[in-house]
């Protein structure tokens, strides 16, 4: 039998946990040897190169692109194409997205173990797609300025393509296309002004946000669209807190020109507001154990102080000193976090 392969990390938790149990008279000295003896750690972690160069070469591949479209030469040979029929070029964009789609899905048949590799295939079918829609958009334009519908048919695009192909990319994108939609489509109803029912952009998303997660959750309790059902309630928060961030800096106002008359101290109970909401989902994330919502909210209520810092106290208090607060306050909640897991 094989010994399993762990990276440095896990290895060390793996040897605590024996050592704890070995301690504790679970296991005796030989199964504690035995179980030592069954892993093996990681000299290099392969997989994440992997990750790591399918994403550059993507990024590589697209700056390449857009170094084709500065050289004289192919700006002379889009001129010429100038004329082409953008129902044309949106029909030749599905078509390579297609092929892109049906590619990857054959090897990821018969090549499962080629993750990464497969994923970046799907992505550049789904970028092709993008631009079919966005072509497709131009040539049924009739001048209204209702490009939100195309947004809204990318989520039933990428939708059904993530449920065919189970995959978690293409959903990603569905996630971001109706979030792309629903900013579009309430700007549209109110003729692009700055409030939509009283709510500025980042107020509007943090509803939005809020829906989603609400969306995930029920999902995940319904063991409905496994392995997209975790990844709706991660975009949720990531929406929801994202703009809750951005609403305790700019407040519920519509333009910039507001934001600089307005004193940032008047829209210091939006900071409070974001602050007490990432305390919440943090402590749900605790007593539930629910490691996603744990995350973002400590991820954020740490944001959110250093965001209050740098608004408010950057020029008036030592740094040492604020620091040192605040060490010794995340100390203090560790030390108090420390006891009430080991009264469990």
């Amino acid at each position: 039998m094989n010994n399993l392969n762990v990276d440095k990390q896990e290895a060390q938790f793996l040897d605590e946990t024996i050592s704890y149990w070995e301690k504790e008279g679970l296991i005796d000295q030989d199964k504690a040897a035995g179980l030592r003896s069954s892993y093996d750690v990681k000299q290099f972690d392969w997989r994440r190169l992997a990750q790591y160069s399918f994403w550059i070469a993507l990024a590589c591949g697209l700056i390449a692109v857009a170094s084709l479209v500065i050289n004289d030469a192919i700006i002379n040979l889009l001129q010429n194409l100038y004329n082409t029929p953008d129902v044309l070029i949106s029909a030749i964009a599905a078509g390579i997205a297609a092929w892109m789609y049906y590619y990857g899905q054959r090897q990821k048949r018969k090549f499962p173990e080629r993750l990464f590799s497969n994923e970046a295939t799907l992505f550049s079918g789904v970028l092709f797609t993008a631009i079919s829609i966005a072509f497709l958009g131009k040539a049924l334009d009739n001048g209204s300025g209702h490009f939100s519908t195309l947004f809204l048919l990318s989520v039933f695009i990428y939708g059904i393509l993530a449920l065919k192909f189970q995959s978690k990319l293409i959903w990603a994108f569905a996630l971001i296309s109706l979030g792309s939609w629903f900013g579009t489509e309430t700007g549209y109803q109110t003729n692009w002004s700055n409030y939509f029912l009283g709510l500025n952009y980042p107020l509007r998303f943090v509803v939005f946000g809020a829906v989603l997660t609400a969306v995930g959750l029920i999902l995940e309790k319904l063991k409905k669209l496994d392995g997209f059902n975790t990844l709706t309630y991660i975009m949720g928060l990531f929406y929801f807190f994202i703009s809750l961030w951005i609403l305790s800096i700019f407040g519920n106002l519509g333009t910039i020109e507001d934001w600089l008359k307005t004193s940032q101290v008047s829209l210091i109970y939006w900071g409070i507001l974001s602050s007490g909401a990432a305390l919440l989902v943090m402590l749900y994330g605790l007593k539930q154990k629910d490691e996603i919502a744990r995350e973002f909210g400590i991820t954020f209520l740490l944001i959110n102080i250093y965001t209050r810092y740098f608004e408010y106290m950057w020029d008036r208090t030592d740094k040492a000193i604020f620091f040192g607060i605040l060490a010794v306050s995340f100390w203090l909640i560790g030390r108090k976090a420390e006891k009430i897991w080991n009264l469990k």
